[in-house]
């Protein structure tokens, strides 16, 4: 029985590698899921932050903001049916807005030195760290921005996982 179920989970296991490996490759310009332009994607981020119409809506497009000043180059994905993703080879930050929080996630912030210590959440995991913005809290701009070149400058020097709509 044993030998059946190993035999199994190696046909499965040669499956998922064969889907992984046949993937279309990228095609530069195309970003959410790969199946718009950055123009679209854009669109989208835009009309979350206004349909937030509060302060978390202008926390959003301050962070975008400051991403934007950073990384230049920085690419927009729209993802997970909602959440906009920021990427410079490979995926970076992402930021949603919840009910009592705008929550900004770094995709490598473990391996991040932080600080100030912006971080205040996922503290205890070996890869993701996040701030939580509250309404009240006021964003270290400078120490926000330094995170921000650190996760760029991280992912162009590490091999991390690639969005679609990543440079490969």
């Amino acid at each position: 029985m044993a030998t059946k179920k190993s035999d199994k989970k190696a046909k499965i296991s040669k499956k998922s590698v064969a889907k992984r490996s046949s993937a279309k490759p990228h095609k530069p310009g195309k970003t959410l899921a790969g199946s718009a332009d950055a123009t679209s994607v854009s669109r989208h981020i835009e009309k979350r932050i206004a349909e937030l119409g509060d302060w978390r809506g202008e926390r959003l497009a301050e962070v975008r903001k400051l991403i934007h000043q950073v990384d230049p180059e920085v690419i927009e994905d729209w993802k997970w049916m909602g959440t906009p993703v920021w990427s410079h080879d490979g995926m970076y930050v992402l930021a949603n807005a919840h009910k009592d929080k705008v929550k900004i996630t770094f995709f490598h912030g473990a391996k991040l030195s932080d600080p100030k210590k912006l971080f205040n959440a996922g503290l205890g995991g070996n890869k993701w760290r996040a701030i939580d913005l509250r309404e009240k809290d006021k964003l270290d701009t400078p120490a926000f921005k330094a995170l921000l070149r650190e996760a760029v400058a991280y992912n162009t020097k590490h091999p991390v996982p690639k969005s679609k709509g990543s440079r490969a």
